[in-house]
């Protein structure tokens, strides 16, 4: 066994006669095993909420979106037509119309988004599994919506509320003079279900189907806002989006999930980021307890290293004693409290001990990537720790 490596154990892990660098022995070892822990949990927690976040954006936004760069909406062409039916990359495709509009309920009023979508939209998204009233729209129906739960909390409309139906008005489109008793497009629907997602989606958008939208807006048949794209492989977003901008041209904007929600994905892996950097700070911290702990055990064992000196050791060879115990002391406090974290992350999932409202728990995902970053942080800050510490030790230091 390396000579260094074998004294470093036996110092490690042999009790000194100093009962005070005993204890700040074990004080040092809990400071390491807490910030592993905490940092591990913090990650893993970070993880869970971006992977909660985009199962939302599941429901709200399609793997790609194809709008047009001048105006509102356009026409389908047969060379549109070809260029989505001939990418293999395609699942399903569905044309798409979207509005401002005015929505008027008894004496309420509200500002929205009217969108018009075909009957295979819900293999777009998985917006008829958000539901938490009612049912998605049935084409058997006529003139029938589905509605954000803030949109209908805002305006007291209930589901099925076949009372009073839910009035949807659209500005005519001109200039000059307009008679305000006639300014507007108007249809009444009855709402049949309630969808529920993030606070911005819940208030935005009020489903019809796709020939209620285009009666609205007076759209011609082949007249769309913009075409939604499921594909096969999610991953694969970023390299289909560019061989369609390049197939359809300048006149089209084709936008991934990501560009849809391009603050949305800053802000959350920003605060993974900042929080990661909060965290490594309180390790650096529990790290300064390791250099105070190894510099006070080469003070206590200054009479053995001049034996071990004296005996031949070079210094070269007793700093390197003490580097490897303060590397092992970090090293044997990570793997406790990476331990204790990925057993609470698995009771996290598994039993739902905490709670952000009583039918949701706080979400947290286990991941190897967080375990290697943990594992890397911590091995690098106590390695560091412990050149600091075994710095002081010199030939001057241990004949003196």
């Amino acid at each position: 066994m390396n000579f260094s490596l074998y004294i470093a154990k036996r110092y490690l892990f042999t009790k000194t006669g100093n009962n005070a660098i005993n204890i700040i022995t074990i004080i040092a070892s809990f400071g390491v095993i807490v910030g592993s822990l905490a940092l591990f949990i913090i990650l893993s927690g970070f993880s869970g909420l971006r992977t909660f976040s985009y199962t939302l954006l599941d429901v709200s936004d399609p793997d790609i979106k194809i709008t047009s760069v001048k105006g509102k909406s356009f026409l389908i062409t047969e060379d549109i037509q070809q260029a989505l039916n001939n990418n293999e990359s395609i699942a399903t495709s569905s044309k798409v119309i979207e509005e401002r509009v005015f929505l008027e309920y008894n004496d309420k009023s509200e500002i929205a988004f009217i969108k018009g979508v075909e009957d295979n939209y819900t293999k777009i998204t998985q917006i008829d599994g958000t539901l938490s009233q009612g049912n998605w729209l049935d084409t058997t129906f006529v003139n029938t919506a589905v509605i954000g739960r803030s949109i209908a909390y805002k305006l007291s409309l209930g589901v099925r509320s076949f009372g009073e139906p839910l009035q949807i008005m659209v500005p005519k489109p001109g200039t000059g003079f307009i008679n305000p008793n006639n300014a507007f497009y108007k249809t009444n629907v009855q709402v049949v279900g309630l969808y529920t997602g993030t606070e911005e989606f819940e208030s935005k958008f009020i489903f019809v189907t796709l020939p209620q939208a285009k009666e609205l807006l007076r759209f011609k048949d082949n007249q769309v806002t913009a075409f939604e794209l499921k594909l096969i492989a999610a991953e694969n977003a970023d390299a289909v989006a560019e061989e369609l901008q390049k197939v359809l041209g300048k006149d089209f904007k084709v936008q991934t999930k990501e560009q849809l929600n391009e603050v949305f994905y800053k802000v959350i892996n920003t605060e993974n980021f900042v929080s990661y950097l909060i965290f490594t700070l309180i390790v650096i911290i529990a790290l300064f307890n390791v250099i105070g702990a190894i510099i006070m055990m080469i003070i206590d064992k200054k009479d053995n290293l001049k034996t071990l000196f004296s005996l031949g050791a070079s210094v070269k060879e007793i700093k390197k004693i003490f580097e490897l115990q303060g590397f092992l002391l970090t090293l044997f406090g990570m793997l406790i409290g990476l331990s204790i974290g990925v057993i609470l992350v698995f009771l996290q999932k598994h039993f739902e001990l905490f709670m952000i409202t009583e039918n949701l728990a706080y979400p947290v995902e286990f991941s190897f990537s967080n375990l290697l970053i943990v594992i890397l942080t911590i091995t690098i800050l106590g390695f560091i720790a412990s050149k600091i510490a075994s710095s002081r030790i010199s030939k001057e230091f241990i004949e003196k």
